[in-house]
């Protein structure tokens, strides 16, 4: 629930830390690696409430993917966030996260198209607790079509984009950009229309 619009009092406006554009929405963070935290990670820099929800620690940890928890990549990724811990396998931790999406407006994942179905954390489930909410999906080939069950990280994108072919020097293969442009590619769009409240 959003709070009532606050009295205006000038004394207390003249001391008060001024309210970030995105104070009043709620975010539900449900992203790994690079492109879907930078995403939310917008959303946070500019006030958005967001709950980032982290699976039980592993040998496999996915946030591995971008350095130890500590290290300096994955605190810039998911700074301005608060964090819980659910396994999203169990009905439990199910539960609580369907208890907190109905108080959000966002909800943004970027799982392999089926994934979120499989858990039933998928957009229509969501929606059927919380029937306002904008639901954000972030996938390397889309959620429709041919490669949509594909896996897909910044590398592949950038060696099927071609930009590869074009980087490095003459005479070697390919080589990859040095920052990860593709993951960042996805950012703005899926982090504004999330906010305007279109299907993402």
């Amino acid at each position: 629930m959003h709070k009532p619009v606050e009295t205006y009092h000038p004394a207390a406006a003249a001391t008060a830390t001024p309210r970030l554009p995105l104070s009043r929405f709620k975010v539900i963070d449900l992203t790994l690696a690079r492109a879907g935290p930078s995403c939310v990670r917008t959303l946070a820099d500019w006030g958005a409430d967001v709950i980032r929800v982290e699976p039980p620690p592993s040998d496999t940890e996915a946030s591995e993917l971008v350095g130890k928890r500590d290290g300096s990549d994955f605190q810039n990724l998911h700074r301005n966030k608060r964090a819980i811990t659910l396994n999203l396998k169990t009905d439990e931790g199910r539960e609580v996260l369907m208890r907190l999406a109905e108080q959000a407006d966002v909800v943004v994942e970027n799982m392999r198209p089926g994934v979120t179905k499989r858990l039933g954390v998928d957009f229509e489930a969501v929606k059927a607790r919380n029937p306002r909410i904008v639901y954000g999906s972030i996938s390397g080939f889309g959620q429709y079509g041919p490669y949509t069950a594909r896996p897909s990280i910044d590398q592949i994108a950038q060696g099927m984009s071609g930009i590869m072919s074009v980087t490095g020097i003459p005479g070697q293969g390919p080589v990859r950009v040095g920052v990860a442009v593709t993951d960042m590619m996805p950012l703005m769009p899926c982090a504004i229309w999330s906010i305007e409240g279109r299907a993402v």
